[in-house]
């Protein structure tokens, strides 16, 4: 499902990607959950050493949706490399609004969560 998705991807800005976008086993609980409630499904990774890279955690949508149809997986899937790989665009542009409005999605969560 990954490869074909990646596929869709401008094939000139992949190369600015140079890490690549790759699938990992694991799940990522983030850090601010407060009820093992907000899983991290994909993560874009910028760094001078390492380069740019997009990791898809397997285990994170395995918890969300292993018992979801094939066609829904595969959708969603689609979505979240396209929102980490708009954070890669964002990167090269210089620009910040797709992390602005994560931060603010993760402030609404903790809003949410503050009792719990």
């Amino acid at each position: 499902m990954l490869d074909d998705i990646i596929r869709t991807l401008p094939e000139d800005l992949m190369k600015e990607l140079n890490g690549g976008i790759h699938a990992v086993e694991r799940d990522k609980l983030h850090k601010k959950a407060k009820n093992m409630d907000l899983w991290i499904l994909g993560e874009y990774l910028n760094s001078r050493q390492m380069g740019r890279s997009i990791i898809i955690y397997y285990g994170s949508f395995m918890r969300l949706y292993g018992g979801r149809n094939e066609a829904f997986i595969r959708e969603r899937l689609r979505k979240n490399v396209l929102h980490e790989f708009r954070h890669h665009l964002e990167s090269l542009a210089g620009e910040r609004g797709l992390e602005i409005e994560d931060e603010i999605a993760i402030k609404s969560y903790e809003e949410k969560n503050r009792n719990k």
